[in-house]
């Protein structure tokens, strides 16, 4: 079967007069909104305040919120949802403040704009020394450059089209952050030149591709127990519905990896749970593992995503296709995109042996029963949850138990559950929480944080009253870092305890409860849910010793090793 036309990029052309008189700010706010970027994070500064009184007089809305960093997570989880975000800071002292929300978008291929404003370059002579400026006036670009796949300083008004052009094109490409940097003098310049966008396509290698997708096609057609592992990269390349019609078409099964949760629905009569080496169901490692036919669908093979390295999969027996490679057993093919491997594979109808599902998956939540006098456990807590779920949930995890034991819920709709399960920075959950909001304002979102990452980042509750938001905040209040006390046991894993449920006072909205038992939890998380007119913060007392199974299981691995 000869393989489909490659895809091309859509092909946009900005007329010419969306140039004529145009600023070089004016230009960047056009081209975001070209990439459905309607909303832009950050905290104001002087070298990027005319900047921002442009965003504030454009279609794009400006979200100011406590924190750059905030900000950065915001962003990021924004363009998980959206497809693209953007973050704008002032010079240094915030731009600095952002590397490690980026770095954790890099990571997990998440296309965030980083748009910082800089001291005019009129001001850059004899190199006096300004304010928030760090060695040179190179240093925060240089640092940016290490965090991003594409970057520019637009300081030259003859080209500072065309350099917005590249950099967000390599944005939408390659799914990671790019830096603009705005010499603050240079936001209201208008080039000489007009100027005409065209976006070019990227083809694959046409014989590269036949040869491949043959390959793949045979190797799927011949097997007995074929299984797809789907990656989150599924997700960022919008590939979701190939991937589900490649499954129905060929009735194989699928599972996704802990990163891409939810990428495909849970709820799929086809998906039989998460794949996480030794650390998940063992019903669902061993069918993995057992397979002739591995299909890596977009898949980072991460360290979690692998178990701490337990996952034993054999390459003799895998197609790994990702945006950045593609192997079939021992073969290397270059050039071709995920995209159209994926088209192409689709087209070619393979048609393997049908393989039943021994076992019952995790498409429904499992049977929870009320014990209401009973101390709240973290594993009742997910089941509990489990049963007010819907396609209309977007859950948010945090990082340690709050994602490990959230790797049991199911997630009814697709790419409805957003944590940096490769990067694992603490503090992710609540401005990614607003992030999500805004994207999707009449979704219903869940977040899951613990007190240790709530006392990083939780100001951002702040940003969430101001714009009238009302996720249901699930704080598990374990008097510390419980992650940490497993790996490696210490006084420098407590923190001190706060009165988490009197926090709506202090922000002047949202409504508080405490819990302790079962009962406590059912009857808060029942009003949270009617509850429309703020945020819920449920704050759940949890014992020093509780865990989820995966975090036992976790810690037992990575214990050896810390």
């Amino acid at each position: 079967m000869k393989p489909t036309s490659p895809s091309t990029v859509d092909r946009r052309v900005l007329p010419d007069r969306a140039t004529a008189g145009l600023s070089i700010g004016g230009y960047l706010i056009e081209r975001l909104q070209d990439y459905g970027i309607g909303h832009v994070f950050g905290i104001p500064g002087d070298y990027v305040l005319s900047f921002y009184s442009m965003l504030e007089h454009s279609p794009v809305d400006v979200v100011g919120c406590t924190r750059e960093d905030c900000a950065g997570f915001a962003a990021d989880a924004y363009a998980r949802v959206t497809g693209m975000g953007a973050v704008c800071v002032t010079y240094c002292v915030g731009g600095l403040s952002l590397c490690n929300s980026i770095a954790g978008a890099y990571a997990e291929k998440s296309p965030v704009v980083v748009i910082s404003g800089s001291p005019g370059l009129q001001e850059r002579h004899n190199n006096p020394l300004l304010h928030h400026k760090v060695r040179d006036f190179r240093t925060q670009y240089d640092v940016f450059e290490k965090l991003c796949v594409a970057g520019t300083e637009l300081n030259d008004a003859n080209i500072a089209y065309s350099e917005i052009d590249r950099v967000l094109d390599a944005a939408a490409r390659f799914k990671r952050p790019v830096y603009i940097e705005i010499p603050r003098d240079m936001v209201s310049v208008v080039p000489p030149y007009p100027h005409r966008y065209l976006q070019l396509p990227v083809p694959s290698d046409l014989h590269a591709l036949e040869e491949a997708v043959e390959e793949a096609r045979r190797l799927i057609a011949e097997s007995k127990k074929p299984v797809i592992v789907a990656g989150v990269e599924i997700q960022r390349f919008q590939l979701e519905d190939l991937v589900v019609q490649f499954a129905e078409q060929t009735r194989i099964p699928m599972t996704s990896t802990l990163l891409g949760k939810s990428v495909i629905r849970e709820t799929h009569p086809l998906h039989v749970g998460l794949y996480e080496g030794a650390l998940g169901r063992e019903e669902v490692t061993n069918f993995v593992e057992e397979s002739d036919c591995v299909i890596l669908l977009g898949t980072f093979m991460t360290d979690l995503n692998l178990g701490v390295y337990t996952a034993n999969l054999d390459p003799a027996r895998c197609i790994y296709a990702t945006s950045e490679q593609l192997r079939i057993r021992y073969h290397h093919y270059h050039d071709v995109s995920l995209r159209d491997f994926m088209e192409s594979l689709v087209a070619a109808r393979p048609a393997p042996t049908s393989r039943t599902i021994p076992f019952e998956t995790a498409s429904e939540p499992a049977n929870y029963q009320l014990e209401a006098d009973a101390p709240i456990t973290i594993t009742r807590l997910m089941r509990r949850l489990n049963r007010d779920l819907t396609d209309e949930t977007i859950v948010v995890a945090d990082i340690g138990d709050s994602l490990f034991a959230a790797s049991e819920l199911v997630i009814h709709g697709h790419s409805e559950f957003l944590s940096p399960a490769y990067y694992t920075s603490m503090g992710f959950s609540i401005p990614a929480a607003l992030g999500a909001q805004i994207a999707r304002p009449d979704s219903r979102l869940v977040v899951l944080v613990g007190d240790g990452a709530f006392q990083m980042t939780g100001t951002e509750l702040s940003t969430i009253v101001r714009r009238e938001f009302d996720p249901i905040v699930i704080l598990m209040d374990n008097r510390g870092y419980g992650t940490e006390r497993f790996l490696h046991p210490g006084d420098f894993n407590e923190i001190h305890p706060w009165y988490y449920h009197a926090l709506p006072e202090v922000f002047g909205g949202g409504k508080g409860y405490e819990v302790r038992t079962e009962g406590d939890f059912d009857d808060a998380l029942q009003k949270a849910w009617q509850d429309r007119s703020g945020f819920s913060l449920i704050h759940v007392h949890l014992s020093v010793e509780d865990k989820s199974v995966s975090l036992d299981r976790l810690a037992k691995r990575l214990s050896q090793r810390v």
